[in-house]
């Protein structure tokens, strides 16, 4: 079977959340669920698990930014400890939550590009 498909590339795709083959399908169903397939160009999303790999990434690169900043802010300007609470950890929140889902997105498109599965006896080749 041909694939008659414009794919975007698996950074669009993600960012947009849609799906990797035809980019026109929705790829959730819910905030992080992935929909079962896509409803334009039928594509099973069965062969998709990114695991814990989008939210250690956000996790990781959001704290390293979110705590950068809020070591800055205390050297140079000294706010009170409420004014820390009170900024930091919504930042925190907000910036987990809302890169978490295209991240997400972007490693199901390159799970599809790299046709990426478990390992197992069927994926060794054979001399």
């Amino acid at each position: 079977m041909i694939d008659n498909y414009n794919s975007p590339s698996s950074l669009s795709a993600g960012l947009r959340c849609r799906c990797p083959r035809c980019g026109e399908g929705a790829l959730y169903r819910g905030f992080l669920k992935l929909a079962p397939r896509c409803e334009r160009c039928g594509l099973d999303y069965g062969f998709a698990d990114p695991a814990d790999g989008p939210a250690f990434f956000v996790m990781t690169g959001i704290g390293i930014v979110v705590i950068a900043i809020w070591a800055w802010a205390v050297i140079a300007m000294q706010p009170p400890i409420w004014l820390q609470f009170a900024t930091v950890f919504p930042a925190l929140l907000i910036g987990c939550l809302g890169t978490l889902r295209p991240v997400k997105a972007w490693l199901v498109a390159e799970q599809f590009i790299h046709k990426a599965s478990e390992g197992g006896a069927s994926s060794v080749q054979k001399s």
